[in-house]
């Protein structure tokens, strides 16, 4: 009479525990999975961030009307505005108020700054196309024609080395979530070996009654996903709260840059995802690893 084995149902019993709770792993899938949902949270953001000071504020200009004496500081105002309200490919031109200005200055000049005893410059902020700013020497010349004691400063030329960095951010995240995944491989693959090593009796006993490789390895992929499935969400859910709190945070700050750090459309979606790509690894490492394993020993 040939022995056909099967894998065991949990009514009768399972050759490896089953409670999650049950050794480190779940923990440390916890642990990993919290810092890559962090760390990818923090790249989508920065990349976002990024993609925000390209598109919009280093689409933008601002002119200085540097004049001692007020009336020509105000009529050189009014001339360049009515310049730039007329040209292609400016979307918005708008004197900065004094009052802001003033704000502006507070923490150096001190409050109750008065324009008599420090003149201050009129400021006009300006939004330009893609198109315009390519042009932007020529859409100068025709705004120092209508106002000679404008300055322009553009806005891309210092935030050029922000930019560069906030790239620079965004790759180290990808790259720390790419080492992280595979630390989590790697800890699976302790796992898979120690469960083997403490299974091997029961191990050479499934084989002489028929049971394959593949349906051993079954019983421990069972066991290692729901372990790591368990982990991740744990670590998900820790995570997700942290990110909610810090973007709370952040747009209450009211800076236009710092503003500007928040997830995608689409990012809390690949954050949900992570979890089950990471559950995904651990099962296809733990299968992997057992298999290799079970050829060598057996």
């Amino acid at each position: 009479m040939m022995l056909v084995w099967r894998s065991p149902s949990p009514r009768h019993g399972n050759m490896l525990p089953v409670n999650r709770l049950s050794g480190p792993m779940p923990w440390v899938i916890a642990i990993m999975m919290f810092l890559v949902v962090l760390t990818a949270a923090a790249g989508l953001g920065l990349g976002q961030a990024s993609a925000h000071l390209r598109g919009g504020l280093a689409g933008r200009i601002t002119i200085q009307i540097v004049e001692a004496d007020p009336f020509e500081r105000g009529r050189q105002l009014h001339a360049a505005l009515k310049e730039l309200r007329r040209l292609a490919g400016v979307t918005r031109a708008s004197r900065v108020e004094p009052a802001k200005l003033q704000a502006l200055l507070e923490p150096w000049l001190g409050t109750g700054l008065d324009s008599r005893d420090i003149p201050m410059p009129e400021m006009i902020d300006v939004d330009l196309t893609p198109e315009a700013r390519a042009r932007l020497d020529s859409l100068a010349e025709v705004v120092r024609a209508a106002a000679p004691s404008a300055r322009i400063d553009q806005h891309a030329q210092w935030l050029a080395p922000l930019d560069q960095l906030l790239a620079l951010l965004k790759w180290l995240a990808l790259a720390l979530v790419i080492l992280m995944a595979t630390a989590t491989a790697f800890t699976v693959v302790l796992a898979a070996r120690a469960a083997l090593d403490n299974h091997r009796e029961t191990i050479a006993v499934m084989h002489l009654l028929g049971a394959t490789d593949g349906q051993i390895a079954r019983l421990f992929q069972r066991k290692i996903a729901l372990d790591s499935l368990f982990g991740g969400m744990i670590g998900f859910v820790v995570a997700g709260v942290i990110v909610l709190l810090l973007g709370r945070r952040l747009n209450n700050l009211g800076s236009e840059l710092v503003g500007a750090i928040s997830l995608p459309a689409g990012g809390w979606l690949l954050l949900i995802l992570l979890p089950l790509l990471g559950t995904a690894l651990a099962v296809a490492t733990a299968r992997l690893t057992i298999l290799g394993t079970l050829g060598r020993i057996l």
